[in-house]
């Protein structure tokens, strides 16, 4: 019996909906929004209302470039949270209307858990290497940044995460300060290529054990621009490579050296990546880099399945879907991560 899941994301600004056939990735569409730029970060309401205009066409697109009809589907799997209330709402609502109206299962899925599972995300024929379990998983994103131990795809255990703001978070707000386009993480990852890693510090966070701190490092970058403004006005224009590189450089260390210490702490040796922030060609090269010296077999998901998508939702879904965990029309949305995955 085929097992055909829609999984459908919209937690924050991309309308997502996918298609996985016995696991395997059959579509992936993405609609996103571009209107975010000119406000300089996502306004909820006009995201609630692209979702609403978006998710029709992008799940009709995905059913159909997967080759099948809505009647083959099995069950719905669609972000519960956390994310956007607005834009979860949305989600929610066209899946159990879709289920409802199929009479087929509805399937909560928690974004970051899926963010997890898309290191497992293959099209039938590939053979791509998949981490065994348990494995460890840095969860590096916009809101959350993470270690987990993963025992199996429906089980993870927090072991460390950050005591205020994200990665991805201070990547942005760093970009946003040094005057770059929103969203700012990309521009720093691109400009940072042709600077110099070294070429300034900053204040680094002592944090004990495995959890993190970079509120400390977005203040310092703080006060080290405005200083140097002072000296040299078009400071940012003429060191914009090295300033991204250095920060760049700054986040990633304090990201790599409390994965060694989890490697250390756990015996660990099978290491993922998982979240918007693993797209950063930095940080993925940081950690190719530290498994050759720590003797760490490493698994990253490719660029696409970085970000949000549906197609890890789908998966995650299926997962349960196999095991009988279903939802059903009560589940409401919720914006805070719950304290366990």
């Amino acid at each position: 019996m085929d097992i055909i899941i829609l999984g459908i994301e919209s937690s924050c600004d991309d309308t997502s909906a996918a298609i996985i056939h016995n696991g395997f990735i059959s579509s992936n569409k993405i609609a996103n929004q571009d209107i975010h730029r000119e406000y300089g970060g996502v306004v909820p309401e006009l995201a609630s209302r692209a979702h609403q205009q978006n998710i029709v066409p992008v799940v009709e697109s995905a059913i159909r470039n997967a080759g099948i009809k809505k009647q083959d589907i099995s069950a719905v799997a669609f972000t519960r949270g956390p994310g956007l209330m607005g834009a979860l709402l949305v989600g929610s609502s066209f899946a159990k209307g879709f289920t409802l109206s199929r009479k087929i299962p509805l399937i909560d899925v928690n974004h970051l858990h899926a963010h997890i599972l898309s290191v497992f995300l293959q099209t039938k024929g590939e053979n791509k290497a998949q981490p065994p379990f348990p494995f460890l998983c840095l969860l590096v994103s916009g809101g959350h940044t993470q270690i987990l131990i993963v025992h199996d795809y429906l089980k993870s255990e927090i072991i460390g995460q950050t005591i205020d703001d994200a990665a991805g978070e201070a990547f942005d707000k760093c970009a946003k300060v040094m005057g770059l386009p929103y969203p700012g993480g990309p521009f720093i990852d691109k400009y940072a290529a042709e600077g110099n890693p070294l070429a300034f510090s900053f204040n680094k966070p002592q944090i004990k054990e495995l959890d993190f701190s970079f509120s400390g490092l977005k203040t310092s970058f703080l006060y080290f621009l405005r200083d140097k403004l002072k000296e040299e006005k078009d400071f940012i224009d003429k060191n914009q490579a090295d300033i991204c590189a250095s920060i760049q450089h700054s986040i990633i260390t304090i990201l790599m050296e409390k994965l060694i210490l989890a490697s250390k702490k756990t015996g660990i040796q099978h290491i993922a990546l998982a979240g918007g922030v693993s797209a950063n060609s930095g940080l993925r090269k940081g950690l190719i880099e530290g498994g050759i010296q720590n003797n760490w077999h490493v698994y990253i998901p490719e660029v696409k399945y970085s970000t949000d998508n549906a197609a890890m939702i789908a998966l995650t879904g299926y997962h349960k879907f196999m095991l009988g965990e279903y939802g059903n029309l009560a589940d409401t949305p919720f914006a805070r991560i719950k304290s366990q995955l």
